[in-house]
């Protein structure tokens, strides 16, 4: 392997290009994923199809845009994550598309399910992978801000999917958006690089560590069997099971107590806000907290938020809703890439995500859906809600018998050590 040439010094740190073009793929992968729910009521209309069978579109491409990270992570530790995020933005944006040109639901399923849910899954666990490299004393806050493009895309997407749905109709709007993303997805996934040691630098910048102080860490196989893979892994599988509810339904829920579509689509906004919030203060804030017991405490908030949706029924309430379970949301996001690399570390931490991910999409394939039939049996989302709000308070259960690890030198990959 030739030895890399390093990068002459400059004045910002290559790693936040990174980050920057990380931030773009989130942006537009999950902003335009999470503008489904401003087409709830286009599709239910036009297909005549109940709200549990078009629920099943989202739930079917959140399902595949975080299961195939157990693909995408080792396709991104082999090929580099700058291929993976532009095959990705191909799938993402041909997936609105098509979806913008299909006869019945079933098409609906297969243009964006597939579409949408191929090219973040491809694009999203490669994206924020190459971040974790890239940064040590300060990946907490790099993680947070790469997937806060996530809350900035929800705030953003929806409402202007509204608009256009209401200007120029379902297909068209689809067809627009989707060719945004595939245009400007393409060019800014061109910032993503791999690892800083392919350009002779080192996280943060620092100067170079002492010899045979820096780990590879874990390989996947050894960190899968480890009590703070299982642990971890577990917590994620039972809060996703509500994590995802108020993707879908929050703005359906806002039109069955009367408020206006426009008005609706904007409490995704305030969730938007509020994750964005949630990921540049809680990630940073972690990095001096601790980010275990951080992610603990976002479990908890989410689980306080939800209670906020069960008593809410006007505009200004659920917007409070949408914007504390932002911030609480925000921070899972940002802290489990983050949490994942302080565990077990090295070259292989994309991999790691995405086998970890995969207890994400379990419960995102199920979650929505299963709120959108109880909805159809029950006339209410009573059940779903109490259900998230168990679920939250489980996953900060399971968290407190997670091994904690050491505190990383400042300039290497986290200290490692047996578990106990």
């Amino acid at each position: 392997m030739p030895t890399p040439t390093p990068t002459p010094p400059s004045r910002l740190f290559p790693g936040w290009y990174v980050v920057g073009g990380a931030f773009a793929v989130t942006f537009l992968g999950f902003g335009s994923a999470y503008t489904f729910s401003a087409f709830v009521d286009a599709l239910q209309t036009d297909f005549e199809a109940s709200r549990g069978s078009v629920s099943l579109v989202f739930s079917l491409a959140g399902f595949l845009y975080f299961a195939l990270g157990i693909i995408s992570g080792p396709l991104a530790d082999r090929w580099g994550s700058r291929t993976m995020a532009i095959i990705g933005m191909l799938f993402t944006g041909a997936g609105l598309m098509l979806a913008g040109l299909a006869r019945n639901l079933m098409e609906v399923y297969l243009a964006y399910g597939l579409g949408v849910g191929l090219g973040v899954g491809f694009s999203y666990v490669p994206a924020v992978g190459a971040v974790q490299r890239w940064f040590s004393r300060r990946r907490g806050f790099a993680s947070g801000l790469a997937v806060s493009g996530i809350g900035v895309g929800t705030l953003f997407m929806p409402p202007i999917a509204a608009l256009l749905i209401e200007a120029l109709g379902w297909r068209q709007s689809y067809l627009l958006i989707g060719a945004i993303t595939l245009v400007l997805g393409l060019i800014l996934s061109l910032l993503i690089q791999n690892d800083p040691r392919d350009r002779g630098l080192h996280p943060d910048g620092d100067p170079a560590p002492p010899p045979g102080s820096v780990s590879d860490g874990m390989r996947v196989g050894e960190a899968i069997r480890s009590k703070r893979f299982i642990l971890l892994y577990a917590a994620g599988l039972v809060a996703s099971f509500g994590l995802f509810v108020p993707f879908v339904h929050l703005v359906p829920y806002a039109r069955d107590h009367g408020i206006d579509s426009a008005s609706a689509a904007l409490l995704l906004g305030a969730v938007g806000i509020g994750s964005t919030a949630g990921r540049f203060l809680l990630g940073s804030l972690a990095d001096k907290w601790g980010r275990q017991i951080t992610l603990m405490a976002m479990f908890m908030g989410m689980a306080l938020s939800l209670l906020i949706w069960l008593f809410s029924r006007d505009f200004w309430g659920l917007s409070l809703f949408g914007f504390v379970f932002g911030v609480f949301y925000g921070g899972f996001v940002a802290l489990i890439p983050a949490l994942a690399m302080d565990y077990f570390g090295g070259r292989h931490i994309s991999s790691i995500i995405g086998v970890l991910y995969t207890s994400v999409a379990l419960g995102t394939l199920i979650g929505p859906t299963a709120a959108g039939y109880i909805f159809d049996l029950s006339h209410s989302y009573t059940v779903p809600i109490l259900a998230s709000i168990a679920t939250n308070i489980l996953a900060a259960a399971i968290m407190t018998r997670i091994p904690k690890v050491r505190a990383a030198p400042s300039c290497s990959t986290p200290a490692l050590e047996k578990e106990t």
